[in-house]
């Protein structure tokens, strides 16, 4: 097998391939017309950031196998057009983890201590220690947003420093924060009221971009310090410069810039900010483990094989993957749904299948639909290989059970979400031509075609309502594809169903919520 490595890894990898009697070519020069003209002869590719995968790469690269990518991020990475041909994409996401943990808690101490400036000052000739006081972190209340791999090491590494931990993260069940010792805030607005310090963990996300805004400082102790070593623009930099020169945040420790590379952020012309250019996977350990990691991935993948670092369908033959894509696609984009509606954390899946459904292998139905529960609310892959293993790591159990006979249906599945304080259900269908349809949701009878942009309006059973969405959504000159109504067997309320041709601004939304008679409303985004 002949593999070709285009971007600096560790040469710790590079010895493994070898090791495994494996065809190595490492050149970190090459052109793009060169590696377009020799990437024929390469079984697999390893690369960076830089070396763009795409389907110019893809249409000369007519032997290759595997895409291994050395670090977590796949932007650079057509995902789409390799996984049509049968090429698996792996990537590193759990190799820096201690690294990225431990440049948080540098960064936090360096803010505390006031360590960068003091540095500063004691090399220009100067000794002045009374302009460079700090603060112990013993005692003080560290509010986590995000308890995840990383989010996690922080947790329990600053508890052994006299912290007192508390978290927010309505996609983690409760059980996990009572295993780590970390009380559990229901909502962002209690964490940012009880925190000294706060520490961000999120994926870059809708929902998380901007997630610390203006009206969070609003509510924040004075004198708290923050930490962002996750991605640039989770918190407003426009909004943390006026807190800080408003002395309500006493300290930043950065890493991550909305814009970086190019250093043009506010916060850079302040002295009380702490800034790093990225580093919180910079470390030789890290880099050390990347190349590693990566190596492995490939050189498994290249032998059959499943691994868990996929980031893309494994391999299947053409007629098993055009034979299983309907209820795939159903399942996934059924996964979808949940988490735009709700954000309790799941603690239970009961897959309920009906008919034709009850003749498949089931297993790969949970991983399309746990692919699309989380993929909507994590910025990391969520894969067929790695997605059961997302579900365990959060705790979530599955059952499953097969019924041979349907009233309504040739074939459906049934699927029930089990949280703490609600169960939220729905049935899909395949139609005609293995169309995907959902057929209920929660006592909803319903006839939905989930894809592209929707709306979802639970409302009152009144006249005029129908027309109130409809000239609303006209005004905005967003139009109407299909609606369903459906009165629900056993509530008064009604649920309205529709398909827009484009997406439903926030503002557009919030219309809607105000108007007389509805109850709530939620865009959907298959």
């Amino acid at each position: 097998m002949k593999i070709l490595v285009t971007e600096n890894i560790a040469q710790e990898g590079i010895a493994f391939l070898k090791a495994q009697n494996m065809d190595v070519t490492v050149n970190y020069s090459l052109t793009r017309e060169e590696l377009l003209s020799s990437i024929s002869e390469y079984d697999a590719l390893i690369v960076r950031s830089v070396t763009k995968v795409n389907e110019e790469l893809y249409a000369h690269a007519t032997n290759l196998k595997v895409v291994g990518r050395a670090g977590n991020g796949v932007d650079n990475i057509e995902l789409a057009g390799a996984t049509e041909r049968g090429i698996i994409v792996v990537n590193t996401p759990d190799a820096n983890t201690v690294s990225a943990a431990e440049h948080t808690i540098a960064l936090m101490l360096s803010m505390s201590r006031n360590i960068p400036r003091a540095n500063q000052h004691i090399k220009s000739k100067q000794w002045d220690r009374t302009l460079f006081r700090g603060v112990e972190l013993k005692g003080k209340t560290l509010g986590i947003i995000g308890l995840g791999r990383i989010g996690t090491m922080v947790a329990t590494r600053m508890q052994s420093f006299g912290m007192d931990v508390i978290a927010y993260d309505p996609y983690i069940r409760s059980d996990k924060f009572e295993k780590l010792g970390v009380e559990k805030m229901e909502q962002l607005s209690d964490l940012l009221g009880k925190s000294d310090f706060i520490s961000v963990h999120t994926p870059k996300t809708k929902e998380t971009i901007g997630i610390i805004n203006a009206d969070s400082f609003k509510l924040v102790k004075k004198g708290v310090r923050v930490v962002n070593c996750a991605r640039g623009g989770i918190i407003d930099e426009a909004a943390l410069y006026d807190a800080l020169t408003q002395g309500i945040v006493a300290g930043a420790a950065i890493d991550v810039l909305k814009d970086e590379p190019h250093p043009i952020s506010p916060l850079l012309d302040l002295e009380s900010t702490v800034i790093t250019p990225h580093l919180g996977a910079d470390t030789f350990e890290a880099q050390k483990n990347v190349g590693e990691s990566v190596a492995i991935e490939v050189f498994e993948a290249l032998k059959g094989k499943l691994v868990a670092n996929a980031v893309n369908l494994p391999t299947l033959s053409q007629q098993e993957l055009e034979h299983m894509k309907p209820y795939l696609t159903l399942l996934e984009r059924m996964g979808k749904i949940y988490h735009q509606i709700h954000h309790d954390a799941v603690e239970r899946i009961v897959f309920t299948y009906k008919g034709d459904f009850t003749h498949r292998n089931t297993d790969p139905f949970v991983l399309a639909f746990i692919k699309g529960l989380y993929e909507t609310v994590l910025d990391t892959p969520v894969t067929y290989v790695n997605a059961k293993l997302i579900a365990e790591n959060r705790g979530v159990t599955i059952a499953e059970s097969r019924v041979s006979t349907t009233e309504d249906f040739n074939n459906s599945v049934k699927i029930e979400i089990h949280s703490k304080n609600q169960t939220f259900e729905m049935e899909g269908a395949l139609f005609g031509k293995k169309e995907p349809r959902i057929v209920s949701i929660n006592s909803y009878p319903v006839d939905m075609t989930p894809k592209g942009n929707m709306l979802m309006i639970e409302n009152n059973d009144s006249p005029g309502m129908i027309g109130t969405i409809g000239l609303l959504l006209g005004q905005n000159n967003i139009n109407i594809s299909t609606m369903n109504v459906s009165l629900s067997k056993t509530l008064k309320p009604a649920l309205m169903l529709l398909t827009v041709d484009c997406p439903v601004p926030d503002d557009v939304l919030s219309q809607i919520q105000n108007q007389k008679g509805i109850l709530k409303a939620w865009t959907l985004k298959m």
